[in-house]
């Protein structure tokens, strides 16, 4: 989600950064909240960056800092995502972040998904493979058959454990492109020649 299908890479952080203030810790900088991500969910997050942990009161915090932020998808993510509706294909968010806060997140941006699955979702977060196997298992199939697009090694890494195969969202603001992964997509349209998708227009976008 963030990183991949929206452009998050400012309010996010400060969302986390006004919380954390608004609760009396010391004061953390976005390049710290950054660089928590793997840890977990927001909760998970907040309690590492306050060095306590929270109540759900406190936790909520965070949420109300979350709510109406300014939030755009990434060139041509609305495009593809349509392409793929059209194509009968299965659109699933697997967010680190909680599932609360996808759903703030990808209704501010105007983004509609069949399913999302929240690090609360799983026992292990990314780089684990546990929330694409729950995707596998919701969406009645197997992981070797889900092709995960994201920016972060989190992502491309979750994939690779899961057996499923990664592709490495170029244009997201934590994108290495030294990190191995099995497509690397300039754009968000990329993908539908991977998959064999039609594209936007209605014709066939084959893979070479």
């Amino acid at each position: 989600m963030d990183g991949t299908l929206i452009d998050s890479s400012r309010v996010v952080p400060a969302a986390f950064v006004r919380t954390v203030a608004e609760l009396g810790a010391p004061p953390v900088t976005a390049e710290q909240v950054v660089a928590a991500y793997g840890r977990g969910t927001p909760e998970v997050i907040l309690d590492h960056l306050t060095g306590r942990a929270l109540s759900a009161a406190e936790h909520d915090v965070y949420y109300r800092h979350l709510d109406g932020v300014p939030v755009t998808a990434y060139p041509d993510v609305a495009a593809t995502l349509a392409a793929l509706r059209a194509a009968a294909l299965p659109v699933t968010v697997f967010t680190g972040a909680s599932t609360r806060a996808a759903r703030i997140l990808l209704a501010a941006a105007g983004l509609d998904t069949d399913l999302i699955i929240g690090g609360d979702q799983v026992e292990h977060p990314k780089p684990a493979p546990d929330g694409m196997l729950l995707a596998a298992a919701e969406l009645g199939t197997t992981a070797g058959r889900l092709i995960l697009v994201g920016d972060s090694f989190l992502d491309l890494r979750a994939a690779a454990a899961a057996g499923s195969r990664s592709a490495a969202a170029g244009w997201g603001h934590r994108h290495d492109p030294a990190e191995p992964a099995d497509f690397r997509l300039a754009t968000p349209l990329d993908l539908l020649a991977i998959i064999g998708c039609p594209g936007p227009a209605g014709a066939p976008i084959l893979a070479g």
